[in-house]
């Protein structure tokens, strides 16, 4: 901190306005706000893609179980599901990461088990119960196909559409998610930058406008690209968009 300081001219301190060094100003510490916004556009998206991973690999499966076989499986289940939803997500993770200072990969985990995997449990076991009345599905029953097959060999393929696009509304949230942890101090352990950090600094410095816009344009910017890409990809899969009638 003392080098950073040694840095700035005669009575000059940290936080300074854009200029040509630092395109978006230096934070209270004297760091360029860019290079911080960078690193903590790596950490944020990193964390939305490794948590959206993990909820739909652990939410397609018990959605497709409570799906595919329904009667006392898809009751029980589904009973089990909301008595977890129930649980205050954001004061337990809060409650948890005050004891257990979490890592990168151990506060994606967290958020996997207390709420990532439930949203998407529901859109999967809605897709399985409108699909397995299909006659493909009939046919590969006939065919002595065992249900691991059925469910993810054949029903999985024509449920993706509506998941794919729940995926960039997920990213979104994850994100958004990471940020309010980190500007509340909960998430990632210092000096890791991130967004949520950098609009702590601005709140707590309002006449250095440029820290919370720089952040706040970042994320509006980002947020508005993720939006667009999820629903070029949500077209792709889309099997109307590549289906003829004759």
């Amino acid at each position: 901190f003392e080098t950073l300081l040694r840095e700035f001219p005669e009575g000059v301190k940290p936080p300074t306005a854009p200029d040509t060094r630092n395109f978006f100003g230096t934070d209270t510490q004297g760091r360029d706000i860019f290079a911080r916004t960078m690193y903590g556009f790596q950490i944020s998206i990193s964390f939305a893609l490794i948590v959206t991973l993990l909820s739909y690999l652990l939410g397609i499966i018990v959605g497709a179980l409570l799906g595919y076989y329904g009667g006392r499986v898809d009751l029980y289940g589904v009973r089990l599901i909301e008595i977890f939803s129930t649980i205050p997500f954001l004061f337990t993770l809060i409650i948890l990461v005050k004891y257990i200072r979490p890592s990168f990969l151990l506060l994606a985990a967290m958020y996997v088990v207390l709420k990532g995997w439930i949203g998407i449990s529901y859109y999967v076991r809605g897709e399985f119960y409108r699909e397995k009345n299909r006659d493909y599905v009939a046919a590969g029953i006939a065919m002595g196909q065992n249900d691991f097959k059925i469910m993810f060999k054949h029903i999985l393929p024509n449920a993706l559409t509506s998941v794919i696009t729940f995926a960039p509304f997920a990213i979104i949230g994850y994100i958004s998610a990471l940020v309010s942890l980190d500007f509340l101090g909960f998430g990632l352990p210092v000096p890791t930058p991130s967004w949520g950090e950098l609009l702590q600094q601005g709140t707590d410095r309002m006449d250095a406008t440029w820290i919370v816009a720089s952040v706040v344009a970042a994320m509006v910017l980002i947020l508005t690209m993720v939006t667009f890409t999820g629903e070029a990809i949500r077209e792709a899969f889309d099997p109307k968009k590549h289906t003829t009638y004759e």
